[in-house]
C-alpha cells in the first residue's frame, strides 16, 4: 500500500483523537472546549473523505475506520456533553445510585442510536446523494452547538435548558438518526444554482445567521437543516 493510501486514514485518526479530547474536556468540566473539539472532529471527517476522493485512496479499511471514529466523535462525545447538560439542569430529579445521578445517563441513548445509524449506513448503498435518517455528525454538531450558544448568552452553568428539555432533545435526535426520513447531503455534482437550490439556500441562511447572531445561531441552523430536509430532501432524489 502506497503512502498516499494512508493519508485519508491519518486524517480519520484526527477525527477519533478529537472525539477523545472532547470526552476528556467534559470529564474536566469544560463543555465549551469539548464542543469545539466536536467541530474539529467534523472538519477531519469532511477532509478524510475529500482526501480519499482526491487521491483515489478509497479502501474497505478506511470506510470501517471512518465509522469507528464517528462512533466516538459523533456518538460518545456528544453523549457526554448531553450528560453534562442534564447533570447541571435546574430541574434534575434527585434519583441517585451510589452517589451518581441516574437520569442523566439517558443521554447515552445518543451514542447507542448513533452506532446503530452508522451500522445501517455501512450496509445501505442507497445513501449516496441523500441520507436515510439524520447523519450522526449532524446530531453531534447540534448537541455541540448547545454549550457554545448557552456560553455566549451566559447561561451555561445555570441549567437554562432544563433536564426535561435535554431529555426531549435526546429522544428526538435519537429517533431521527434511525428514522426513514430523508436528509439532503452537500455532495454537489456542480456548483450551479439549478439542482442545488435547497443546498445553496441553507448555506446562505447559515452563513448570514452565524455572522449576525454568532454562536447563538448554531442550534437554529441545525433545526433549519432538519426542516428543509423533511420538506425537500425526498424531492431532490
Amino acid at each position: 500500500m502506497s503512502l498516499k493510501q494512508h493519508i485519508p486514514n491519518a486524517i480519520t485518526c484526527g477525527n477519533l483523537v478529537s472525539g477523545c479530547l472532547s470526552i476528556l474536556f467534559v470529564a474536566f468540566g469544560m463543555p465549551v472546549k469539548a464542543a469545539v473539539m466536536i467541530f474539529v472532529a467534523g472538519l477531519f471527517d469532511f477532509f478524510d473523505g475529500f482526501a480519499a476522493r482526491l487521491l483515489h485512496a478509497h479502501s474497505p479499511i478506511g470506510a470501517d475506520l471512518d465509522s469507528l471514529a464517528d462512533v466516538v466523535s459523533s456518538g460518545v462525545a456528544p453523549g457526554f456533553i448531553m450528560y453534562w447538560l442534564m447533570a447541571h439542569a435546574f430541574d434534575l430529579p434527585s434519583v441517585t445510585l451510589y452517589g451518581v445521578y441516574v437520569l442523566p445517563c439517558l443521554a447515552f441513548l445518543l451514542p447507542v442510536f448513533s452506532a446503530i445509524r452508522l451500522a445501517k449506513f455501512n450496509v445501505d448503498d442507497t445513501q449516496k446523494t441523500s441520507f436515510r435518517g439524520l447523519p450522526a455528525p449532524g446530531m453531534a454538531i447540534f448537541i455541540a452547538s448547545l454549550p457554545l450558544a448557552l456560553g455566549q448568552v451566559g447561561h451555561l452553568v445555570d441549567g437554562a435548558l432544563g433536564y426535561w428539555c435535554c431529555l426531549g432533545i435526546t429522544l428526538i435526535f435519537s429517533f431521527m438518526m434511525v428514522s426513514r426520513l430523508r436528509f439532503f447531503s452537500f455532495k454537489m455534482k456542480s456548483a450551479k444554482w439549478k439542482g442545488n437550490e435547497v443546498r445553496w439556500i441553507f448555506l446562505i441562511v447559515a452563513v448570514v445567521a452565524v455572522a449576525v447572531f454568532r454562536l447563538v445561531a448554531l442550534p437554529f441552523v441545525m433545526v433549519f437543516y432538519v426542516l428543509l430536509s423533511v420538506c425537500f430532501a425526498s424531492k431532490m432524489e
